[in-house]
C-alpha cells in the first residue's frame, strides 16, 4: 500500500508540474488519429459523465452540458485546456492520477483506449458538434400554432410575412439589416439554391438589363414553375436532398442481396409533379409498389450492434427524417440528450416488427416488451393486432394528422437551413431545441399546410424574402452559443453543384447518367444541354465522395459544411477532375486561336462576369498565344479553385 501510494503521489506531482519534465505522467498516450465528437466522444461522456454532470446536474459545480461549461470546470477550477490534454484536470481524474478523486465516481473506470480518445480530442482542440448540448431539452409544441403577422412599420415597404416577422426580431436583437445583394449575386445564389446550376451568360445579361422592380420575384417564379426545362432541373437538384435523407442510392451495400430497393422513379415523379408533402410522407410510410423501397430500405439492417434490429432502425429513421427527433440514444437506453425513453423507441419500432419485439437495454435483453404506439399517442392509436400493412397505414395517418404540427415544422426548418445555411432550429434533427424565432417557424409551418403542403410554395416564400436576399454572413457567427440572425450564411457548393458547374463551364458531360427516370427525360434545350448528365443521376466517385456526397447507408439531412484535407487533395490531384479539365482544355484550345475571346467566355461562364484588366493579363500569360491545351487547363483549374466559384455568397 505504501509503495502504491508513493507511486500515485509521484504521478500526481508529475502531472501538476512539480516534478521535472523527465518524470512523465502515467497516462495512456493520445489516440493517433483524428477524433470524431459524435462517433468517439459522445458515448464516453454520455455513459460515464452525464449521470452527474449533464442535463442540469452539476455535481461539484461541474457541467458538461456545453463545450464552454466543460472547459470552465467546477469548484476546483478549469477542467480542460483545449490543445493540452496533459494539462487538463479532466484527464488527471479519468486517468487515475488523483486516487481519491477518480472519475467516474460510480461505475466502471474508463479504459486506456477511452482515455486516449479523450486526450486526442482535447489535443485536437476539443471539437464540439455545432448546436449540440446535453441540456435537457424542452418539449417543443406539437400542435400547430397560428401566428399573427405584424403590420409593416412606419416607412417600411416590406410585404413578405417572413420579413414582417423579422422586422420586429431585428429591432429586439439590436440588428440593422444590411442591404440586399446586387442582382448578379442574387441570380447566382437563387439558381444554385433552387435548381442547382449556374445561369448562362445570356440569362445573366437579360436579368441585369431588366428594369422591372419585380424581376427577382419573377425569376424565382420561373425557376419553380412547371415549365420546362426548369421543373426538371428543380427535380434533379432536389433529388439529391431526398436521396440523402431517404437513404436512396443507385448501387451499394444492401442492393445486391435484395435488402434494399430504389425509389428513384417514384421520387423523381413526385418532385416533377410537386406531390403535396403530406401525401409524399404517406406514400413513403404506407407505401405504394413504386415507393416501397423506402420502408424496405430503412429496415435494412446494415452494420450495427445486435439490438439494433431492422424495426429499431426504422423507428430511428422515421422519427429523424419526418419529425426531427433523435432516437439513436433512446434505442439503447433512456436518452441522455433529450427526454425520449427506451420504451418510446421500442413502441414505435414495434409497428414495423413482424412479432413481439423484446426490449434490449445497452445490447442486453430485458425480457420486457414495449406497448406498440406512436411517439405522440395523443394523435392517434395503432392497433397492435392489425396486420403490418394496416399498422403502417395507421402510422401514416397519425404522422400526417392535422394536430401534428411537428411534421410541417420539421420540413420547413430543413428548407430554411438548405436555403440560408442554418436552420431556425439547430441541429435540424433536434427539433425539441428552441428556435431562434418561434413565430417565424410556426408561420412557415402553418403557411405550408394552408397552401396544401406545397413545398415549392414554401421555397418561393423564402427565396422572395428580403431575409434571403441579405448579404451573406460568415459561418463562424453561426457557431456562437447565442445565435443572432443577420442574413444567409455563406455556403459551399455541394458536390453535385460543383460538378455540374464545372461540366457546364466546359460544356462536357461529366459521366453518363446511371438512372434515367421517365419523369426526368432530359430535354434538348440549352439549359439542360449545358448541365450535361447532372451529377445527381450518376454513381458516386472519389470526387463526389470527397466533396461530401454521402454513401446513403445512413440518413443524412445536413452535409458537413467545412472543407477537408481530403477535398483539397482530390481537387488538386484527383483523377476525375483532372480528366474532366483535360478534356475541356483540349476542346477550348482547339476552338480559340486567340486568347482574348476565350478568356472573356470562360470568366463569364465561371464567375458570371468579365475579367478585370489584371485578370486578363495574367490569363493571357497562362494561356499562351496561340492557346495551348496545358495553359487552358491551368486557367480552368485556377478559376474553379477560387472561393468566388466554389462558395455561394
Amino acid at each position: 500500500m505504501i509503495i502504491k501510494a508513493s507511486l500515485a503521489t509521484l504521478a500526481i506531482l508529475a502531472f501538476t508540474g512539480s516534478l521535472g519534465a523527465d518524470q512523465p505522467a502515467r497516462l495512456p498516450e493520445p489516440a493517433a488519429r483524428a477524433v470524431d465528437f459524435h462517433k468517439d466522444i459522445l458515448a464516453i461522456l454520455s455513459n460515464s459523465c452525464a449521470k452527474c454532470h449533464a442535463g442540469g446536474k452539476q455535481k461539484g459545480g461541474f457541467s458538461i452540458d456545453t463545450r464552454e461549461s466543460l472547459i470552465k470546470g467546477g469548484e476546483s477550477g478549469a477542467a480542460v485546456v483545449p490543445g493540452k490534454s496533459a494539462e487538463s484536470r479532466l484527464i488527471a481524474l479519468v486517468g487515475g492520477l488523483e486516487p481519491d478523486a477518480i472519475m467516474p465516481a460510480q461505475g466502471p473506470r474508463l479504459s486506456a483506449e477511452q482515455v486516449g480518445l479523450l486526450r486526442a480530442w482535447i489535443d485536437q482542440g476539443l471539437p464540439w458538434e455545432v448546436g449540440f448540448t446535453f441540456k435537457k431539452t424542452r418539449s417543443a409544441p406539437l400542435e400547430p400554432r397560428q401566428v399573427a403577422v405584424p403590420a409593416a412599420g412606419p416607412g417600411s415597404n416590406l410585404s413578405n410575412p417572413i420579413d414582417l416577422i423579422l422586422e420586429l426580431y431585428f429591432v429586439s436583437a439590436g440588428v440593422t439589416p444590411t442591404d440586399v445583394v446586387d442582382d448578379r449575386t442574387f441570380l447566382r445564389r437563387v439558381y444554385l439554391d433552387l435548381i442547382g446550376i449556374l445561369p448562362a451568360p445570356d440569362e445573366v445579361d437579360t436579368f441585369l438589363d431588366d428594369r422591372d422592380p419585380a424581376k427577382r420575384a419573377l425569376v424565382v417564379g420561373k425557376l419553380l414553375s412547371n415549365s420546362q426545362p426548369f421543373n426538371q432541373q428543380y427535380a434533379i437538384h432536389w433529388l439529391t436532398f431526398w436521396n440523402d435523407a431517404l437513404r436512396n442510392d443507385y448501387r451499394g451495400t444492401g442492393y445486391i442481396d435484395g435488402g434494399r430497393l430504389q425509389i428513384t422513379d417514384w421520387l423523381a415523379k413526385s418532385l416533377v409533379e410537386n406531390l403535396p408533402y403530406d401525401q409524399f410522407v404517406r406514400q413513403l410510410i404506407a407505401p405504394t409498389p413504386e415507393s416501397a423501397g423506402f420502408v424496405k430500405g430503412i429496415v435494412w439492417r446494415g452494420v450495427v450492434n445486435a439490438s439494433q434490429v431492422p424495426p429499431v432502425q426504422a423507428a430511428q429513421n422515421i422519427s429523424q427524417v419526418f419529425l426531427g427527433i433523435n432516437l439513436k440514444c433512446a434505442s439503447c437506453h433512456d436518452s441522455f440528450i433529450n427526454d425520449w425513453k427506451l420504451t418510446d423507441a421500442y413502441g414505435l419500432a414495434s409497428i414495423f416488427s413482424d412479432g413481439p419485439l423484446e426490449i434490449h437495454r445497452c445490447d442486453q435483453p430485458t425480457g420486457k416488451f414495449a406497448p406498440m404506439q406512436f411517439l405522440y399517442p395523443q394523435l392517434g392509436s395503432i392497433d397492435d393486432n392489425a396486420p403490418q400493412a394496416d399498422r403502417l397505414n395507421q402510422l401514416a395517418a397519425v404522422m400526417t394528422a392535422p394536430g401534428n404540427g411537428r411534421l410541417a415544422r420539421t420540413i420547413v426548418n430543413r428548407l430554411w437551413a438548405r436555403l440560408l445555411g442554418r436552420g431556425l432550429v439547430e441541429p435540424v434533427d433536434e427539433m425539441d431545441n428552441p428556435a431562434w424565432n418561434q413565430d417565424l417557424l410556426d408561420f412557415l409551418a402553418n403557411d405550408l399546410v394552408e397552401h396544401g403542403y406545397d413545398l415549392k410554395h414554401t421555397i418561393q416564400r423564402i427565396a422572395t424574402s428580403r431575409a434571403y436576399q441579405l448579404a451573406a454572413t460568415s459561418a463562424a457567427q453561426s457557431e456562437r452559443e447565442e445565435f443572432v440572425f443577420r442574413g444567409p450564411e455563406v455556403k459551399r457548393m455541394s458536390a453535385e453543384q460543383f460538378v455540374d458547374a464545372v461540366s457546364g463551364l466546359l460544356d462536357i458531360e461529366y459521366e453518363k447518367a446511371v438512372v434515367k427516370p421517365a419523369a426526368l427525360a432530359v430535354p434538348t434545350d440549352a439549359v439542360a444541354k449545358r448541365a450535361g448528365a447532372r451529377a445527381a443521376l450518376v454513381h458516386a466517385d472519389p470526387l463526389l465522395g470527397a466533396l461530401g456526397r454521402s454513401n446513403r447507408e445512413q440518413v443524412v439531412t445536413d452535409r458537413p459544411k467545412l472543407a477537408t484535407t481530403l477535398q483539397a487533395l482530390e481537387l488538386t490531384n484527383g483523377t476525375p477532375l483532372s480528366t474532366l479539365l483535360e478534356k475541356g482544355a483540349k476542346k477550348w484550345s482547339e476552338s480559340a486561336a486567340e486568347p482574348a475571346p476565350l478568356i472573356e467566355q470562360i470568366y463569364r461562364r465561371a464567375l458570371l462576369r468579365s475579367p478585370t484588366a489584371a485578370e486578363s493579363e495574367v490569363a493571357r500569360e497562362i494561356l499562351g498565344a496561340p492557346v495551348a491545351p496545358d495553359g487552358a487547363e491551368d486557367l480552368l483549374w485556377a478559376l474553379i479553385m477560387l472561393p468566388e466559384f466554389q462558395l455561394i455568397y
